[in-house]
């Protein structure tokens, strides 16, 4: 029935506030709201940040990225890296198809030794 009359967020502060002093004494309760109105202040900037970065994002140029030397010897030792990735990535492949046929081979003699 309480539930039902309180409407606005006020309403909801007011019992929030009136628990708690009856409950957690009346020195709790500016700790709570100094901590609630930093938690909301956080959000606040944290909100601005977002909203920042967004209209950043959405206002720049999409300009191709200069190369330069270092970039250039980055991107060599990255190509370098795919390159003996995939020749790993082969050999892990390769020991898999072993791994199955060993699994049928040993499925195949345990059915033999089960008949």
């Amino acid at each position: 029935m309480l539930i039902g009359m309180i409407g606005s967020v006020w309403d909801w502060v007011i019992v929030i506030a009136v628990v708690l002093i009856l409950f957690g004494g009346y020195n709790k309760v500016p700790e709570l709201f100094r901590a609630l109105g930093r938690a909301v202040g956080e959000f606040k900037k944290g909100q601005v940040e977002v909203e920042r970065e967004l209209r950043q994002l959405t206002t720049e140029p999409q300009s191709p990225p200069q190369v330069n030397q270092n970039t250039q010897a980055v991107v060599q030792q990255n190509a370098q890296t795919n390159n003996g990735q995939s020749s790993k990535d082969k050999e892990i492949e390769e020991l898999r198809k072993q791994i199955e046929q060993l699994k049928k081979e040993i499925e195949s003699m345990r059915s033999k030794g089960s008949q």
